[in-house]
């Protein structure tokens, strides 16, 4: 597995060992992470902090150049509000973990000329599967359904 997207599951094991949401992401340029995250809802009852939302802010103000020359490595599909943010700052490379226990807004981000790269790992697979399994209510209250 790449070193960042080892970084981003890391960072969705540190979400679920803090009661959280096991989904985890870290934006990259060229080589070096400028902030990672995970999904931090549950842990300080917010409504945004999905796993892609908090490495983007962990990374903090950023010029437009940077955005546009960075890869966001996350191991979940994105959502429509992820996918927004990524649209937003013109991240032109999303590399995603699975999207098999979820698939997000992928061909909204292929439309708009984003290269999408998912790995289908089994590691991020059974991390989803086994949270779902044990979390359902939860799970289907952060997705919005």
């Amino acid at each position: 597995m790449e070193h960042f997207m080892k970084a981003a599951l890391n960072e969705a094991r540190d979400s679920l060992a803090e009661g959280g949401i096991p989904i985890g992401s870290v934006l990259v340029h060229r080589g070096v992470i400028l902030g990672s995250g995970h999904n931090r809802r549950v842990q300080l009852g917010s409504a945004v902090l999905h796993g892609e939302m908090d490495a983007l802010d962990n990374a903090g103000r950023q010029p437009a150049a940077i955005y546009r020359d960075s890869t966001l490595y996350t191991t979940l599909s994105p959502c429509a509000m992820c996918t927004g943010a990524i649209l937003l700052y013109g991240i032109p490379r999303v590399v995603i973990g699975e999207n098999r226990t979820f698939l997000g807004e992928e061909a909204l981000l292929r439309e708009r000329g984003v290269e999408v790269e998912v790995l289908q790992d089994p590691e991020c697979i059974a991390l989803m599967e086994r949270f779902i399994a044990a979390s359902p209510e939860l799970w289907h209250e952060d997705i919005g359904e």
